[in-house]
């Protein structure tokens, strides 16, 4: 399902900078280490060309795809045996109903101020892409990130290459341009890979905790509480590392690296540790 997308300023600006930091790359970085036609230069000129559509394409699916909408028509069935989940409000202890949108949320879903509705298995919403990052497009958001930590890193050492390679006839023929587009090249570099590296890092510990960013919040609170009470807490969705990879990325190793999202499910119900549990003590 995709969605219409009015005009966003931060959308504009990282479309400006991928553009800009592909063709500083390829024509400036690459041109004047290698030479753009030398054998050495097509080849990383072809390299990152292919880092960077995977960019540009998971980007775009990110910014267009439904994160994930409630039917209007869920209703909780609190006497399904095979959902041992259902979460209930902190005060009351009711079904979770968001009075906004007047109908009840599945387990992990909640209500986005900025969309102004609720989103199947939120982590946050992001000004990047315009979008929430949900259980439709949690994917796709994830290997975008992966793409653009590779192709900022990839970029910078081409530029720090292209500095280092001959710096007398580097000297020479550097104009005032090239300097211009170098200390812009490295003024964006820079920081996109530290905030990129520190975002992918954080977003690889949710996928192997098997969690969002809104469900580690509420987990440090949760924590806290069952401390204070003497029982241990332990997140439900936590299925293993591996297990919870799959979760996310597909059973398909060959596919994690790819946009392909048909082993998601609805996103009103998800495997708990108790479904494990439970087939445990069958079994025996």
């Amino acid at each position: 399902m995709t969605r219409s997308l009015s005009f966003s300023l931060p959308v504009t600006v990282v479309v400006l900078a991928i553009a800009y930091i592909y063709f500083s790359t390829v024509f400036i970085f690459i041109d004047r280490w290698f030479g753009l036609m030398s054998s050495p230069g097509l080849l990383n000129a072809a390299v990152f060309t292919g880092v960077a559509l995977m960019c540009v394409f998971n980007y775009t699916v990110s910014v267009f795809r439904d994160p994930g909408r409630v039917p209007s028509t869920y209703m909780p069935d609190v006497e399904d045996s095979g959902n041992p989940i259902h979460e209930i409000k902190r005060k009351g202890g009711d079904l979770r109903y968001c009075q906004k949108c007047s109908h009840y949320k599945p387990a992990r879903a909640h209500h986005c101020r900025v969309c102004k509705r609720c989103v199947l298995r939120m982590d946050h919403h992001c000004i990047w892409i315009n979008n929430c990052v949900g259980h439709a497009n949690y994917k796709v958001f994830f290997i975008f990130v992966v793409y653009a930590v590779m192709a900022c890193v990839y970029s910078l050492v081409l530029l720090i290459g292209s500095l280092t390679y001959d710096p007398e006839k580097d000297e020479e023929q550097t104009g005032d341009s090239f300097r211009t587009a170098y200390v812009i090249s490295g003024l964006l570099l820079v920081p996109l890979c530290v905030a990129l590296s520190v975002l992918l890092g954080w977003h690889i510990y949710l996928i192997l905790q098997n969690k969002t960013t809104i469900e580690y919040h509420e987990g440090v609170r949760a924590m806290w509480l069952a401390e204070k009470g003497g029982q241990i807490y332990s997140h439900p969705y936590d299925l293993g590392a591996y297990e919870n990879l799959t979760m996310v990325l597909g059973p398909n190793p060959c596919s994690w690296a790819l946009p392909a999202s048909g082993h998601i499910g609805s996103g009103l119900r998800f495997r708990t540790a108790y479904d494990y549990a439970s087939a445990a003590s069958m079994s025996e």
